[in-house]
């Protein structure tokens, strides 16, 4: 019985929450997460994109390569955001909950 209830709640969970950071830093900390962040995505579609090449040399890799350039261009706004706060002498607040849900067909 108790495999049943388990099994019930697993079919249930269509989503989850992730909270990946939380908290106030200082904006050379603030500079290392959020750059930290942006990298391994950037970096996530480059493989992405090199998966997609291997043994294919025409493979279609322009969903890949505009959010790299979307991603590089946060990382500027990014700066410029922090180079702000850093300039007036003070702190972050930083939350980024990561939101997975599971597609409906």
């Amino acid at each position: 019985m108790k495999n049943d209830k388990y099994t019930a709640m697993q079919e249930t969970i269509t989503d989850q929450k992730v909270q990946l950071v939380k908290g106030s830093f200082t904006p050379m900390e603030a500079t290392d997460v959020v750059l930290s962040l942006l990298d391994e995505k950037i970096n996530f579609h480059k493989l992405q994109r090199l998966r997609w090449c291997e043994g294919h040399f025409g493979a279609d890799t322009s969903y890949a390569d505009q959010r790299i350039a979307e991603l590089e261009a946060e990382k500027i706004m990014a700066r410029k955001f922090i180079r702000q706060a850093r300039e007036m002498g003070k702190c972050l607040s930083i939350k980024g909950t990561l939101e997975i849900t599971i597609d409906k067909e």
